[in-house]
């Protein structure tokens, strides 16, 4: 099945809140364990950016589970940061995740490099990847940690339907449409290694991780 690109940015403020409000445990509780995993002779500390961060889920998990590391947490969707803002501080983590609006490449970066760089469920909605792959390379330095969790694409238009309906019948239209559309979007691991070469980042591992999901990650050369 050929990719079926979808709109970049989740302006709309419904569907932000639908997304603050959603249930995305069962996934993104995953991810910093996984984290874990891949790096267990990480630093305890670390200055990480985190792109495409939408309403900050998967950066209050990180920074939970990372307690020695600081967030530059970036979204060119001001409605996605308005509930991130509000998630940040109700986990009293405003000292540690600076929130920034701004679009990739070119978004007001605080700093030239730094020692993490995570993007989850961000690479699906760019319409150019080497978007994402090009500002890795520009803000990373020799031995930054790249994790980027994101969908995979299904192989065909009844499988993504059928995933629909197994992982979010109960949720809202809204997530239920732009699931299905994400998956659409989504590349394949062969897609994503392309990606990386062409980038100049071939030293990064591209797994599938779940029937749904694939995982880039390793640390830059």
């Amino acid at each position: 099945m050929k990719r079926i690109v979808e709109p970049e940015l989740m302006s709309a403020e419904d569907q932000a809140q639908a997304y603050a409000e959603a249930d995305f445990e069962a996934a993104h509780s995953s991810y910093p364990k996984l984290f874990a995993e891949k790096f267990p002779g990480r630093s305890g500390k670390a200055l990480a950016l985190d792109l495409g961060c939408g309403p900050c889920d998967v950066t209050i998990r990180f920074a939970k589970a990372n307690p020695g590391y600081v967030f530059h947490a970036v979204d060119g969707s001001a409605a996605m940061l308005k509930f991130g803002r509000a998630a940040v501080r109700r986990a009293k983590l405003a000292r540690r995740v600076k929130l920034i609006e701004g679009f990739i490449p070119g978004g007001p970066m605080p700093r030239a490099a730094y020692d993490v760089i995570l993007a989850s469920s961000f690479l699906h909605h760019l319409h150019d990847p080497q978007v994402l792959w090009r500002t890795v390379r520009q803000y990373a330095k020799r031995g930054t940690i790249v994790f980027v969790p994101d969908l995979r694409r299904p192989a065909s238009r009844s499988m993504a339907r059928s995933m629909v309906k197994t992982y979010s019948a109960a949720a809202p239209p809204v997530l239920r449409r732009d699931f299905h559309n994400s998956l659409l979007a989504a590349f394949t691991p062969t897609e994503v290694r392309q990606q990386l070469r062409q980038a100049g980042l071939s030293e990064l591992c591209v797994e599938a991780v779940s029937d749904r999901h694939l995982l880039v990650f390793g640390k830059v050369e």
